[in-house]
């Protein structure tokens, strides 16, 4: 995601907002400030979570959100926020 998305609490929304609809995976902060998420599960609560973080949690400002499909790697058993 890019946009206003760090310093806004957007890794812990798209944290509760993964684990609500029962995916598993990340989302961390990078360098350029966007935030970058991998996520794994039912292609609808996908979808479904794409729309929340377009939205994302108050104070953020969504301006472009962009994805890709891979093989889901099945080595996540929750979603965490990530600090690397």
């Amino acid at each position: 995601m890019f946009g206003r998305v760090q310093g806004v609490g957007f890794r812990d929304f798209t944290r509760r907002e993964a684990r609500r609809l029962g995916l598993v995976g990340w989302v961390r902060n990078l360098p350029d400030g966007s935030v970058e998420v991998w996520a794994e599960g039912p292609d609808s609560a996908l979808e479904e979570l794409v729309e929340c973080v377009r939205k994302g949690p108050p104070g953020s400002r969504v301006i472009r959100v962009t994805q890709a499909s891979e093989v889901a790697s099945g080595r996540y058993p929750d979603f965490e926020v990530r600090r690397d």
